[in-house]
């Protein structure tokens, strides 16, 4: 089982968007990316508000998510949100150990 952790970062004049820019050309995403446990970490910009970045972070457990947290990348991102005065809303998922329905398989095209 697995968490993901959807963390939607709103902020003015493109400034979401030049966070995850940043993140990524500062070498912390392909930092987070290595930790142990991470099994995904990816920024979107949203089509509905060009203001919201979307980061969907999933982790193998708790464990790795605390890890991470206590990691020194912490205190890097958030420097980063206060310079862009970025504000936040967060959700979590964890996996579902079944496989998908039949009644959703149909709808998945590959």
């Amino acid at each position: 089982m697995s968490i993901t952790v959807n963390l939607r970062y709103t902020g003015k004049n493109g400034s979401a968007k030049a966070f995850a820019e940043e993140m990524t050309s500062s070498g912390t995403v392909s930092a987070i990316r290595k930790e142990q446990g991470n099994l995904r970490y990816e920024y979107y910009v949203s089509l509905d508000d060009p203001e919201t970045v979307l980061l969907i972070d999933e982790w193998t457990d708790q464990a790795a998510i605390d890890c991470h947290h206590a990691s020194p990348m912490m205190r890097t991102i958030a420097q980063l949100r206060d310079k862009y005065d970025l504000h936040m809303t967060v959700q979590r998922y964890r996996s579902d150990e079944d496989s998908m329905p039949d009644s959703d398989v149909k709808f998945i095209r590959e």
